[in-house]
């Protein structure tokens, strides 16, 4: 192995790794000895403890506070083709063992031992996502290790989100290895759908709700549905085919909601979903003044806290939407509510669901999260993002008369 440059840590800052985690924060490295500007962004260093012990080999980012990737504890080992190959093997190997067709997430960062790397396989096409100079750096080896282990007609880099400008790294969409059409086709619980990889959302779609959308589909038939923040029809169409006597889509993308509705139509659906675009809040307040209700809501955001400044702002949209979205629910109805803001943990999604139920009382049927082929270290809870929560308002409950609108939650 060729001399590597080291990332010695201050005392007693390896707990946290020996006990699984594998990020390394700025403040934890002795930089008198080990100075983080000395390492070039994306290198591969060797990672020791304070007395000089080897911990393993990391990917550096010297100028970003989560400075450094712990790839391999072995520190012997090479950071090449060949360990790219293996890790992409064993999680295509884990895939082909959950799941019987070519969608879904092919590697999940740490949960794969790669930590900075996602990529989605849409059949014959693989799309990127890169969120650390290291994976950036190393992007070569990576499409030669697709190359030789996945069947691909099409390698495509959708470099893109806010984990790239916390590493000072540009935004930009390219093919890397044969061809990527502009519209590809996949197919999730019975629906086929069109993606736009270069355009759409992150890699085109989220294979993340797999499992809940299939678990909603047992509540579908002949109910209505309205569903929130719909994005080209996950959700939807599923529902949809499981019997519902309605859905209305709304989302706020123009071109959204035109996939959405050839998937629709696609799937001979079209009679059935009926898309609208505004703003889901506005659309929720109308509803309501309309006097409309709904057997089954799906409420589904985007991540609303991209950062911690962010925090304050999101938690109030949080708990705005599930207030307005109980409200519309008829008794006896399920609102299916979600958060994929890393900023939003579990607890406190809970505790806005839990003021949001003051004025529309509701009963917890599940709690869920994102599907098996997003795998979590146990050791890097970060990795968990996606919570979710399945409510019921009861039969037997009305609104509680105590709780007047505009009241001291902030409601609207």
């Amino acid at each position: 192995m060729s001399s590597l440059p080291v990332l010695r840590l201050r005392a007693h800052e390896d707990r946290r790794l020996r006990a699984g985690h594998l990020w390394i924060y700025s403040n934890e490295v002795d930089t008198a000895r080990t100075p983080l500007t000395a390492i070039e962004p994306g290198a591969v260093a060797r990672l020791e403890d304070s007395h000089g012990k080897g911990l393993g080999l990391a990917h550096v980012s010297p100028h970003s506070l989560l400075c450094a990737r712990l790839l391999t504890r072995d520190v012997r080992e090479e950071i090449d083709v060949h360990f790219y190959r293996k890790r992409i093997a064993a999680a295509q190997a884990l895939r082909a063992r959950l799941l019987s067709t070519p969608f879904y997430r092919l590697v999940h960062g740490e949960g794969d031992g790669l930590p900075g790397l996602l990529i989605d396989r849409h059949g014959e096409y693989l799309v990127l996502q890169i969120g650390s100079h290291g994976m950036e750096r190393d992007l070569p080896l990576i499409v030669s290790a697709l190359e030789a282990e996945i069947p691909q007609r099409g390698i495509l880099l959708k470099a893109s989100g806010p984990a790239r400008a916390l590493e000072q790294l540009p935004e930009r969409v390219e093919v890397l290895s044969g061809e990527v059409p502009a519209e590809i086709a996949i197919e999730e619980n019975g629906c086929r759908f069109w993606i736009d990889p270069y355009g759409g959302q992150k890699t085109g779609w989220f294979y993340d709700h797999r499992r809940n959308r299939a678990m909603l589909r047992s509540f579908a038939s002949g109910r209505r549905v309205l569903d929130l923040f719909s994005y080209s029809g996950a959700f939807a169409l599923p529902l949809a085919q499981a019997g519902a006597a309605e859905v209305i889509a709304i989302d706020a993308s123009a071109s959204a909601l035109a996939l959405l509705q050839r998937n629709a139509e696609d799937n001979g659906l079209g009679s059935q979903v009926q898309a609208r675009q505004g703003d889901a809040l506005d659309q929720l307040r109308l509803l309501r003044d309309q006097g409309e209700s709904f057997d089954l809501i799906v409420l589904d955001p985007p991540a609303l806290i991209k950062s911690r400044k962010d925090s304050k702002e999101g938690t109030q949209a949080y708990r705005r939407l599930n207030d307005m979205a109980l409200r519309l629910l008829r008794p006896g109805g399920l609102l299916f509510t979600a958060s994929c803001s890393f900023h939003m943990p579990r607890d406190q999604l809970l505790h806005e669901i839990r003021q949001a139920s003051r004025r529309s009382p509701c009963v917890i049927l599940a709690e869920a999260g994102q599907d098996l082929d997003h795998p979590v270290p146990p050791a890097v809870p970060e990795s968990r993002y996606l919570k979710a929560f399945l409510l019921q308002r009861p039969e037997y409950t009305e609104d509680s008369p105590d709780v007047a609108d505009g009241d001291a939650n902030g409601f609207a």
